[in-house]
């Protein structure tokens, strides 16, 4: 059964969520039915306004607003970038600067759904910070001061580093214990299971200006499951020096 969205913070005004990872995060275009994180609260508060999104394939906080007055208010926020977030990526590849930028601006492809580089998308800026370092592997804190699809995912691939696990921008849909344990991995005839099927990102928090009292509010949400067994292992098998 398909893990729901848990509520972390609600009132009067406003309701953070802690969405999983491949649930949507409004109804699909064309499969309205899905399971979706905007139609969940429908379901519990009536009128629900959606703020802002996260692919689906990313786990984490995302905020939704219960009247127009608060959706107006904090998508002001969103949109004169005074909203903080902060996100986790494992990516591929030893990043060798503790902290950079990626400046670079976006642009929808013309034939796919896939975002890419170019002289004529739209401004986007990324800040990343190193976290922890692996053989083979980086864990990243990544802060985005602009909010766009796929921002995360193509701005590191765009500087060597895609995630771990992405298959539109790294042409990988899932990790293997096998990968780092090598020849230490014991092969049964059972096929191995994957530790991560999705992007390895996950939306860690969030911080706000509360529309009504203004005060500042800093939300955040675990790593779920499958980033925390892959990051344990990680340490385990993938240990630097």
């Amino acid at each position: 059964m398909k893990q729901k969205p848990t509520i972390i913070y609600e009132d009067d005004y406003l309701v953070v969520v802690n969405k999983p990872a491949n649930y949507l995060s409004i109804p699909d275009r064309y499969k309205p039915d899905l399971p979706n994180v905007q139609q969940f609260l429908k379901d519990k508060f009536g009128d629900i306004y959606t703020i802002h999104r996260l692919d689906r394939e990313t786990s984490g906080i995302i905020l939704f607003a219960k009247d127009a007055a608060t959706h107006k208010s904090l998508s002001i926020q969103f949109e004169n970038r005074e909203v903080q977030k902060y996100y986790l990526a494992i990516a591929s590849g030893n990043v060798f600067e503790d902290q950079g930028k990626i400046d670079k601006p976006i642009a929808k492809h013309q034939s796919n759904q896939r975002m890419i580089i170019a002289k004529q998308g739209k401004p986007s800026l990324s800040h990343y910070k190193v976290i922890e370092r692996f053989r083979g592997y980086t864990l990243l804190e990544v802060q985005i001061m602009t909010g766009r699809t796929h921002q995360i995912r193509v701005h590191l691939q765009a500087i060597g580093y895609p995630l771990a696990v992405d298959p539109i921008y790294a042409r990988k849909d899932a990790f293997y214990l096998s990968e780092i344990k090598g020849k230490k991995y014991r092969r049964t005839d059972e096929e191995e299971r994957p530790l991560v099927t999705r992007c390895t990102l996950h939306a860690q928090a969030l911080v706000i200006k509360h529309p009504v009292t203004k005060e500042e509010m800093r939300f955040e949400a675990e790593a779920p499951k499958d980033i925390r067994a892959m990051l344990k292992q990680l340490r385990k098998w993938a240990a630097t020096l």
